[in-house]
């Protein structure tokens, strides 16, 4: 194994507990401005148009993201575009240090102690959701980045990584947290892959017990 390559939401991260955080930044928000609380539907429209495309292919899928919410929802682009800025892309990420998976930052470390390389691969932009993790990788790469522009499962992006870190994808392990689309665009890499344990996140040892597997001299 000369890589590791993480997917971001869901598997570095808890989702869940991220998200009751935002659950009471959006009430509390909206609570004092009930005339923009059409923005909500804005953002949930924005997640269901893209959950629908998976294994969608570009070009400009950035750009494209937002065509998609505003040819069903009727707002103009550039409203679409602040609003999913603002609330997906910008304020979670103040709660993510919070929702770091136990262990997550001590695996990082053990595989850069053994010079292991780390790459990222995520649907939605993460380089803002690295940093504020305290999170560092060798390269971050997102769906809709303009070298990939393909949704997963497909697998260019998880080649795309392997290309630039230059190693073979057999020669990398990728973990996910969806076996649907992590699972399968690793499948169609022909990579190794784990899907990470849902557990309680006081109770969460994914990334503990696999250091311990990995690297057993470890204390």
């Amino acid at each position: 194994m000369k890589a590791v390559i993480f997917d971001v939401d869901g598997t570095l991260y808890e989702q869940s507990r991220l998200r009751r955080k935002m659950l009471y930044a959006l009430v509390g928000y909206y609570a004092l401005r009930p005339w923009r609380a059409q923005e909500l539907l804005i953002l949930s429209r924005f997640r269901s148009e893209r959950e629908k495309r998976s294994g969608a292919v570009g070009p400009d899928l950035e750009n494209a993201q937002y065509a998609w919410c505003a040819e069903k929802s009727g707002y103009s682009i550039p409203k679409i575009k602040r609003t999913v800025e603002q609330w997906i892309f910008r304020n979670p990420n103040r709660y993510l240090a919070q929702c770091v998976y136990p262990g997550t930052q001590t695996f990082f470390d053990n595989l850069r102690q053994r010079g292991v390389k780390i790459g990222i691969y995520s649907d939605y932009a993460a380089h803002d959701k690295l940093a504020a993790m305290g999170l560092q990788a060798d390269i971050v790469v997102s769906s809709t980045d303009s070298c990939v522009d393909r949704m997963k499962p497909n697998p260019e992006g998880l080649l795309y990584i392997a290309q630039q870190l230059g190693v073979a994808p057999e020669e990398c392990l990728f973990i996910g947290d969806r076996q649907e689309l992590d699972g399968v665009c690793a499948e169609r890499a022909n990579m190794p892959y784990l899907i990470v344990d849902k557990q309680p996140f006081a109770q969460f040892n994914f990334y503990h017990n696999l250091k311990n597997q990995l690297f057993p001299s470890t204390n």
